[in-house]
């Protein structure tokens, strides 16, 4: 089975999220899509992130009524920080049967050359890029790789960061959220 690993903190899960997992699903060669919880990204503060076990709930509540869609804690249970390449070290030993394959957004995509091991990652899996509006160039040679897909998708401009300031400023973002998701956050009274 080809699966792909969609990483985030996910903090908070919204529908942009949502609508790349699925077009990615439903619009390449990968079977399913894992929506893997991010612990703590190197490249992000950690005291801005809820606990691990809530944005989880999150991507499940929004997860659970797609068939090719599924929430992942596999970095739960990894040292900290995750660094990619040990997540994919650690599936490739639980799961040798499948294949697994990194879906990123092209601004990700700029950075790639920072991330730890990028060249074996790239040896040894396939990357999935959707397109986001952001400035810079990627360098040629990542986007003519023969390992790195660039998937026609919609593009989207929805950010955890204006979710989560838009609560605190007492706006309603409820369209921006799987209904789940807005009523988690509601009940528990995040980022307000």
């Amino acid at each position: 089975m080809k699966i792909g690993l969609y990483f985030g903190t996910f903090n908070p899960i919204h529908v942009g999220h949502l609508i790349i997992a699925n077009h990615m699903a439903e619009y390449s060669d990968l079977d399913r899509i894992w929506l893997v919880v991010t612990p703590h990204n190197p490249f992000k503060k950690k005291n801005t992130l809820l606990d691990n076990h809530h944005r989880f709930d999150m991507v499940y509540e929004a997860t659970k009524d797609y068939d090719k869609l599924e929430a992942s804690d596999i970095e739960f249970k990894l040292p900290q920080p995750s660094y990619t390449i040990n997540t994919l070290t650690y599936l490739l030993e639980k799961h040798p049967n499948h294949e697994f394959s990194l879906i990123m957004g092209e601004d990700n995509l700029k950075g790639f050359h920072k991330w730890k091991n990028n060249d074996i990652i790239l040896e040894h899996h396939e990357i999935y890029v959707y397109p986001r509006i952001s400035e810079g160039k990627t360098e040629t040679q990542l986007l003519n790789h023969p390992k790195i897909h660039q998937i026609k998708a919609p593009i989207m401009e929805i950010s955890s960061t204006f979710i989560r300031q838009a609560v605190r400023d007492g706006k309603s973002c409820k369209p921006l959220l799987p209904e789940h998701v807005w009523k988690y956050i509601d009940d528990m009274n995040f980022y307000k």
